[in-house]
């Protein structure tokens, strides 16, 4: 139940600003225009257009520098849905931009007038002929593709560092490839067939047999068009040479002219013009890909060198040697990435100039492994490392925890160090090709390039494909600045195509900020040729104009954004998107960039403008109340920015006075709520669902949903009051029940021990006994309080319980054993902040531990398995990934059934406490496809570790979730 922020106030800057040049204008303050707007709905209906100038900005920006504020956002559900706009489009002379992941670093994602959402409704994968082939929707991430393509043993081509986020639509539209793929893997050798609606709304599906009978039938002007300019193109024998030679190396500058060569039909043609042509040609609606076999036996090893020339110049003798990936990254981007949890501290020391090799070779079996490693170390020999590795077994590692680091810190490279750019700057990321043996001379001139333009590229790529990518900062506000910028790329854009014949975008495609460098790269004739191709096939010029052609030599100078200084925390975003698939909320209001997005807009405002009054009324439910609070975008985000504790921050900010002393009373009498809240739930059980949800509802409309929580039929009875009696002489633990299993008992229906009885029978079962305290209740992990942004109540309730957990443990001597995840990161993390230094001393001395992981790891090695079910699906919950023990859960669920599946759409549930209570239309939209997955066959057992989030997965399956204590206890009860 959506409202106006009751208090827009709070969410306002503190200082006075002037407006920003770039700001949206007055005039946009009601969002799309009247007749826009109703002309769309009545083709579409209401609940897919968003026109609310909130929505407008929040889709404004992508990965890229720049930043358009389309006119309208049109949420495409299917096929239809694309068809219709493109029909109106057509008939009233308007443009459309297809957006999905929004990761463009070059502006694809980005329309001026009709923007069209083919993202949320457009995700799934069917796996084909055992994984030899994948039918994947254009809303799939790369990530969640692999994850399907596992059991296989397959794997895409394409593997660009931002597959968390990317999705095959944008992956096969820039032509994406990454650190692998070069120019065989791509998605223009391994793209199978593929379905795409063209701008008149025809439908073309490649692999049909009859499709080009069809297609000559609905277009042809279109197949004689194609036709004639592959006539002319063969006919030219030196034309026909250049275009082989230019993507001899990765090349996605303009239009794929060899697929005028590939293909032998119209159908043929288009299919290869489609991969790379950046939404200008037609929607992708499906993709079938030719997969790759997945190596699983893997060798890595991190080099370093003196400068990035010898780094480059060692890079063909791995080549030769095998390496399927040799990235290369510089000292600035060495140096940014110590903000890369994990990353080691000391690169933050290296010389500037030292610049690392990452070098992969991966294998079917271990003796071709073994083969590549013998190689590898006769190159190693001739080598000039800055710190000289004796032997290969100690420069290459095997470890899938150390390659993951690695890989983590390289895939981090835009992120990394656009986040450690200075506040207020714009980031401009490039990305060119040169052949692979001039690579050493091209980064010497790259490098004296920046150095006569004032710039300190950051310099990395896939530099076994001569791929440099290199990350330049100015401010964008500043005329001086963007001159400087200008005259950089002119330069850079001569030296590539004039010194090396190099390519101006090697995997990134044109976008804006290359499209006026066109010409100069493919010269006059081939220029042509690329814009007949897009007057043959969007003769009207719907989609995505001025993205790959444009004539104006100045268009990578316009709409540059301005990046204003906002909140601390979230000042080093670039706007990647890398956060976006985790957010519970990304399908319903606001995801974490978008919340950041919007805050940068009310920057730009002058205090007190009506779309800065417009955007705060939206910000309350759009970004502060539905934020889950989870803080899964930390975990995504390269850099570690926490929204989830932004939003916190928002939500203290809108407490009154009054309401956060109200809230500290309640931890100081913690005691009497939970004994009155166990009551309530209890006296609930016997009341009727239907008064209760009426008699919430009511409260809700009288109040507002984020105060009233309302009542679900899945919340399960009270717990008993008494715990389960232990003794403390003879515990090797101290084990903590949580509030909320304190107060919930089981699920209805669910026959057995209580969580804590189960847990109190294990325990002494394996003969590691624990303890409960009598003092308990009354205790919290705080987390309550910390969700709401109740500082003062989460003040009172953090140094009680560290106390309390001192005395329990003897001093820490104990450990202390949670029994829900999330009260586990409470303790042992979110409560630092909110002590004095005194109990900071003591929570240093403490260990907290998870149940999962004191089950895993102290019990289940002194327990007999008597009894196993035949299969279980399990929930990780978001604190499980932060603690980083979800492979406890499924190693539990493991020993309890011969069956254990892990969803591949599993995420936070965003039940968040009562978070799912105050918005279940959050835990709705979160578990949509979780729930589907689940939904789709039976399973014996549905199993997580943490109440609430059972309760949330309870309401989103229509399943009964309980802890998979319950089910170890059953498994292995004598």
């Amino acid at each position: 139940m959506p409202v106006r922020e009751p208090n827009p106030q709070t969410l306002r800057a503190g200082t006075r600003r002037q407006a920003a040049p770039d700001r949206v204008p007055d005039l946009q303050a009601r969002g799309t225009p009247k007749h826009l707007r109703d002309e769309l709905i009545a083709v579409l209906g209401p609940e897919k257009v968003l026109w609310k100038v909130s929505d407008l900005v929040r889709y404004a920006s992508d990965a890229s520098p720049y930043r358009f504020v389309p006119q309208v956002v049109v949420v495409a559900e299917d096929v239809d849905d694309v068809s219709a706009v493109l029909s109106y489009a057509h008939g009233k002379g308007r443009e459309v931009v297809f957006r999905a992941a929004g990761t463009s670093l070059n502006g694809q994602a980005q329309g001026e007038d009709i923007l069209v959402d083919v993202r949320r409704h457009w995700a799934g994968v069917q796996v084909l002929d055992d994984g030899a082939r994948a039918r994947i929707r254009p809303g799939t991430t790369v990530v969640r593709a692999n994850a399907a393509l596992a059991p296989y043993g397959r794997v895409l081509g394409p593997d660009p560092a931002s597959a968390i986020a990317c999705t095959i639509g944008g992956v096969v539209a820039n032509n994406a490839s990454g650190m692998t793929a070069g120019t065989t893997r791509n998605s223009y050798r391994t793209v199978a067939s593929l379905t795409v609606v063209l701008p008149s709304g025809t439908i073309v599906d490649t692999a049909d047999p009859a499709a080009d009978e069809e297609l000559a039938h609905a277009e042809p002007r279109l197949c004689a068009g194609l036709m004639a300019l592959k006539a002319e193109i063969e006919a030219d024998a030196e034309l026909t040479a250049r275009i082989r030679a230019k993507y001899t190396i990765k090349n996605t500058n303009g239009y794929r002219l060899d697929a005028f060569l590939d293909g032998t039909t119209p159908v043929g043609i288009l299919r290869g013009l489609m991969v790379g042509s950046e939404g200008t040609f037609g929607f992708l609606s499906e993709v079938v890909f030719d997969t790759l076999p997945l190596d699983r036996k893997v060798s890595t090893g991190l080099l370093f060198f003196p400068s990035l020339p010898a780094a480059a110049a060692a890079v063909p003798h791995f080549t030769e040697a095998g390496a399927l990936a040799v990235e290369l990254m510089d000292g600035n981007t060495l140096r940014a990435s110590v903000r890369v949890p994990g990353v080691p501290a000391d690169w933050a020391e290296l010389p500037r100039e030292t610049t690392a090799l990452l070098v992969e070779f991966r294998a079917p079996d271990e003796a071709a492994l073994r083969a590549c490693e013998t190689a590898a170390a006769r190159v190693l020999d001739r080598l000039d490392l800055v710190a000289p590795v004796p032997s290969v077994v100690n420069a290459f590692t095997r470890d899938p925890g150390t390659i993951a680091g690695y890989w983590k810190a390289r895939k981090a490279f835009v992120t990394a160090v656009g986040g450690a750019r200075p506040s207020g700057t714009t980031l401009i990321t490039e990305d060119f090709a040169v052949p692979p043996d001039r690579l050493a001379e091209a980064c010497a001139e790259l490098l004296a390039l920046q150095v006569r333009h004032g710039f300190d590229a950051a310099v990395a790529g896939h530099a076994a494909h001569g791929n440099l990518h290199f990350l330049l900062t100015f401010d964008a506000a500043e005329p001086a600045d963007v001159e400087r910028y200008a005259a950089f790329m002119d330069e850079f854009c001569a030296l590539t195509v004039e010194r090396f014949d190099g390519s101006l975008k090697a995997e990134h495609a044109t976008g804006r900020n290359i499209a006026p460098f066109l010409e100069r790269e493919w010269g006059p004739k081939a220029t042509a040729l690329m814009w007949r191709t897009k007057e043959i096939i969007d003769p009207d010029g719907v989609l995505a104009p001025r993205i790959v052609l444009d004539r104006d030599p100045q268009a990578h100078l316009r709409g540059l954004k301005t990046i204003p200084v906002v909140e601390p925390i979230a000042d080093p975003c670039i706007e990647c998107g890398f956060c976006e698939p985790t957010c519970p909320s990304h399908d319903l209001t606001t995801t974490p960039r978008q919340r950041i997005v919007l805050r940068r807009e009310m920057m730009r405002q002058a205090d007190g403008s009506p779309v800065e009054a417009q955007l705060l009324a939206s910000y309350g439910y759009d970004a502060v109340d539905t934020c889950a609070g989870d803080s899964t975008c930390k975990l995504a985000c390269p850099v570690g920015i926490d929204t989830g504790a932004l939003m916190r921050e928002f939500r203290h900010a809108r407490h009154s006075v009054r309401e956060e002393r109200v809230a500290a009373l309640t931890a100081r009498h913690f005691r009497a709520v939970e004994a009155a809240a166990r009551l309530a739930v209890g006296t609930a059980r016997h009341l009727d669902d239907r008064l209760l949800e009426s008699v919430t509802g009511l409260a809700r409309r009288a109040t507002r949903p984020d105060l009233v929580p309302e009542w679900l039929p899945e919340i399960p009875g009270a717990a008993a009051h008494r715990l389960p009696r232990t003794h403390r002489p003879a515990a090797v633990a101290v084990y903590y029940p949580a509030c909320v299993n304190r107060i919930f008992g089981n699920p209805e229906g669910y026959q057995g021990p209580s969580l804590p009885e189960a847990m109190v029978a294990l325990s002494a079962r394996a003969g590691r006994p624990v303890w409960i305290p009598d003092d308990v209740h009354g205790t919290c992990c705080a987390t309550i309080w910390h969700s709401k942004g109740y500082e003062l109540g989460n003040e009172v309730m953090a140094n009680r319980i560290v106390e309390a957990a001192w005395g329990w443990t003897a001093g820490g001597r104990l450990p202390l054993v949670v029994d829900a995840s999330s009260c586990t990161l409470g303790l042992a993390h979110e409560v630092v902040p909110y002590l004095t230094d005194d109990n900071r001393e003591l929570h240093a001395e403490l260990t907290v531990l998870d149940s999962l992981v004191w089950a895993a790891d102290e019990l289940l090695p002194r327990l007999d398995v008597r009894r196993r079910i035949g299969s279980a699906v399990v929930h990780p919950t978001c604190s499980m990934r932060h603690l980083g023990d979800e492979d406890r859960l499924t190693e539990l669920a493991g020993v309890c059934a011969e069956e254990v599946v892990v969803p591949l759409d599993a995420g936070c549930c965003a039940f968040a406490g009562d978070r799912g209570m105050l918005h279940p239309e959050l835990t709705a939209s979160a578990t949509a496809r979780e729930a589907a997955e689940v939904a789709a066959r039976p399973f014996d057992a549905y199993l997580s570790a943490n109440r609430t989030c059972e309760i949330g997965m309870d309401r989103a399956t229509g399943r009964t979730y309980t802890s998979v204590l319950l089910e170890l206890e059953r498994a292995t009860r004598p």
